[in-house]
């Protein structure tokens, strides 16, 4: 059986910031869009640092399908939620303790980088037994031989 090399899928996406509360005005902020075949359930959201808390560069990483899902009906669970804005946007709302932001992106853009990531791995196609086992050695640790 042929082994494939993990690729990874990143893009910018230009966006409004909304913090909770309105604690400050909306801010245009360029997000990078991330997807790595080696994860094939999840997309990341990566905030540059002069937009967070720490003043550090932050990555959300959160169910493929939420996204999708989130761009035709509001869903989420947990910390991510998604809904349609209109017609042409797509607004993701993330929560953490130290509190809440709301992100607004044309949902054109967002289609687009979901297509690419269906063209990489398939919905329904993602081979989870690699990424799987990569995250069993990391809680057992190098030691521990998995294929034994």
């Amino acid at each position: 059986m042929p082994t494939t090399l993990p690729v990874t899928l990143e893009q910018p996406a230009h966006a409004r910031l909304v913090t909770a509360g309105g604690a400050g005005p909306e801010r245009a902020v360029t997000v990078g869009l991330t997807y790595a075949s080696a994860d094939p359930l999840a997309i990341g959201l990566v905030f540059p640092p002069e937009v967070t808390l720490a003043g550090t560069e932050v990555t959300w990483a959160f169910a493929r399908s939420l996204l999708d899902e989130g761009l035709r009906s509001p869903t989420g669970w947990g910390d991510v939620h998604a809904w349609p804005c209109g017609r042409a946007r797509t607004v993701v709302e993330l929560r953490a303790p130290e509190g809440l932001a709301i992100v607004q992106f044309d949902t054109s853009v967002l289609r687009r980088f979901l297509r690419r990531t269906y063209a990489l791995v398939p919905a329904g196609q993602e081979d989870m037994t690699g990424y799987v086992d990569h995250a069993l050695a990391a809680l057992l640790g190098p030691e521990e031989d998995l294929t034994a």
